[in-house]
């Protein structure tokens, strides 16, 4: 049996592993098992460190996740982070209040940015235990993604569209930024880099201003970057510029469940590893006979050939969703997610006849 790296490395190189990979990104729940609220369980790395490895115990999952939370880089910024009882913290007031402070702002040092610093250490931590053996995923917010909290959503688009000097100053901070706290995961122990850029889907942006902007953003990134990226879209819709996508430099693309699974495999097949798409809000109520469905029925659409990671379609699992339908999904996985998928071509003669 192959070790989870084994297995994940065979799939990015579109081989069949012996089973299709599987990433439960669930950042939250390891608070449920230390038993601590959110905002203790964040305060500590080695609160993380336990909670990633319980995790991992428990879910059989084939990579490990030190996400803490998207404010994490506002709050390096000098903003505050909400945190609240049942969910993913939130960005406070935002730390650019008008544009005129965009021409002073300066990047954080990583190095000493102590909300940073406790996830160097939790990367640190994780890699001390599992070495080479599991994958361990850093993230990053893209550049052009990140000014959605720093400055307000109504305000970005105003400097995008109407202050393009400023704009410009404002992505060259962010990606100076960007590359240092990526590079720093890297060294700290990351095997990859997640870089979040939902901004970047046609769900939110045209792709000629994303072609513009996003784009060449992402491709002065990535290439800075001291190791592989996934570029995750967190749930926008990414097949209207996954051509786009493949020449960023990525090596897997994170897919929204609102798409077509079978699609996406095949406009991505020899490009990109396709990671996801289980609906995660859905998934809250799932059975355990839903599980089974969804999982095989994602391997029935994407899993041949390898080049697919069975994933949740937005990079972070609900806070809700239970231990059962996580537990179910990896059962899932283990029935139906063994290669050669001889249920699957017993299916398509089915389907020929």
């Amino acid at each position: 049996m192959m070790t989870s790296m084994q297995r994940v490395l065979t799939c990015l190189g579109h081989q069949e592993p012996d089973r299709v990979p599987m990433f439960l990104l669930a950042t939250m729940h390891g608070a449920k098992e230390l038993g601590l609220d959110i905002e203790t369980y964040f305060s500590r790395a080695q609160h993380v460190i336990e909670g990633q490895l319980r995790l991992l115990k428990k879910y059989r999952s084939d990579c490990l996740y030190p996400f803490f939370y998207a404010p994490l880089e506002v709050e390096a910024f000098g903003g505050r982070t909400v945190f609240v009882e049942n969910g993913p913290p939130n960005s406070g007031q935002p730390v650019i209040g008008n544009q005129e402070q965009i021409s002073s702002l300066i990047p954080p040092d990583v190095s000493r940015t102590q909300c940073l610093s406790r996830v160097l250490d939790t990367i640190h931590g994780l890699k001390s235990k599992v070495g080479d053996t599991i994958p361990i995923i850093g993230v990053v917010m893209s550049p052009f993604s990140l000014p959605v909290m720093q400055m307000g959503f109504d305000h970005y688009i105003e400097l995008i569209h109407g202050a393009p000097k400023l704009f410009d100053r404002l992505m060259a901070v962010n990606e100076s930024f960007c590359v240092a706290w990526a590079n720093a995961q890297l060294a700290a122990g990351a095997t990859a880099i997640c870089y979040f850029d939902p901004l970047s889907s046609p769900t939110n942006i045209p792709r000629d201003l994303f072609q513009r902007t996003g784009l060449q953003i992402a491709k002065r990134t990535l290439a800075k970057i001291h190791g592989p990226a996934a570029i995750h879209l967190a749930s926008g819709r990414g097949m209207p510029i996954m051509d786009d996508l493949a020449q960023t430099g990525a090596a897997v693309v994170g897919v929204s469940a609102l798409e077509k699974l079978d699609e996406l495999k095949k406009s991505c097949a020899g490009r990109l590893t396709v990671l996801g798409n289980l609906n995660g809000v859905a998934m809250r109520h799932w059975s355990a006979r839903e599980c089974e469905r969804q999982v095989k029925d994602a391997i029935r659409l994407a899993g041949r050939g390898g080049g697919f990671i069975l994933a949740d379609n937005h990079g972070e699992i609900p806070f809700q969703v239970p231990d059962e339908v996580l537990l179910a999904i990896g059962d899932a996985v283990d029935r139906w997610g063994r290669y050669p998928l001889h249920w699957h071509e017993e299916s398509l003669a089915e389907d020929a006849c």
